[in-house]
């Protein structure tokens, strides 16, 4: 196992060069492949992909997709606050992705992004990456990211074997596979609390969120991490679209991002 160097922890991870806000961009599926049981790889591409945002893997975007019975698809613009929306008979359905690499069957739909914390990791002496199968795409990114002298543990939670894929992690990074079937509880939270940790730790944690807001709440209550120690998005909830979760979801991250921000 390889050591870390003196100058670790002045590497952030996923520092994005800053970019002008810019509207949703229009872009075409050029590929779609399964790479594993549960996990599909989408390939976009088009001309409106221009001016994408270097070194965006592991963030997030959201993608627009047409409802049911629209002939085309109408994408909100960007105005001096923020979106402005069309009507709601025309307001496209949004689904949040993870860029998995920015490097592409012919589908409209709309992208805004990339988003997330900038960097994704704050520099510490080890990390910990604990996510489920919606995780996979961000981790596999942060991974392949760091320093080949970084430490730390990866926790990924699949439902079968057939969803482990190989990833490119340092060696002094440990990569451990959980599975669970959909009828058991998570696992990360328990696996989480048999980890021993330094003090400069930095965990980043995603999934569904009862899985992530257990875990966070357990860093913060029990091991006494800062709000600057972490990152915690809740991508699904069990049984809700991603409009009925909205709310939750961003209340989450929100109160880590204004406590992060104070300290």
């Amino acid at each position: 196992m390889q050591t870390s160097s003196p100058d670790l922890r002045a590497r952030p991870i996923g520092l994005r060069a800053e970019t002008p806000r810019t509207p949703p961009r229009r872009l075409q599926v050029i590929r779609a492949e399964q790479i594993s049981r549960h996990l599909r790889r989408i390939t976009l591409g088009g001309p409106d992909l221009n001016g994408f945002p270097l070194q965006s893997d592991g963030s997030h975007i959201k993608l627009f997709f047409r409802r049911d019975g629209q002939r085309e698809l109408t994408l909100p613009k960007l105005g001096p606050s923020g979106p402005v929306w069309p009507p709601a008979e025309l307001k496209p359905l949004a689904r949040t992705y993870t860029v998995s690499m920015y490097d592409a069957a012919r589908d409209e739909l709309g992208v805004a992004g990339p988003g997330g914390p900038n960097p994704l990791l704050r520099p510490a002496d080890f990390y910990v990456l604990a996510g489920d199968l919606t995780a996979i795409p961000a981790i596999s990114a942060l991974l392949r990211m760091m320093p080949r002298d970084t430490r730390g543990q990866v926790l990924l939670e699949v439902p079968s074997p057939e969803d482990m894929l190989p990833l490119d992690a340092p060696e002094g990074v440990l990569v451990q596979w959980l599975f669970r079937r959909a009828d058991e509880p998570s696992p990360l939270a328990a696996q989480v609390r048999k980890l021993e940790l330094p003090a400069s730790t930095f965990a980043f944690l995603a999934g569904e969120g009862g899985a992530v807001v257990t875990m966070r709440d357990y860093f913060l209550n029990e091991r006494g991490f800062s709000k600057r120690q972490l990152y915690a998005t809740p991508y699904w909830r069990a049984a809700q679209t991603e409009e009925q979760y909205h709310e939750e979801r961003h209340r989450v991250m929100d109160e880590l991002a204004d406590e992060a921000a104070d300290g």
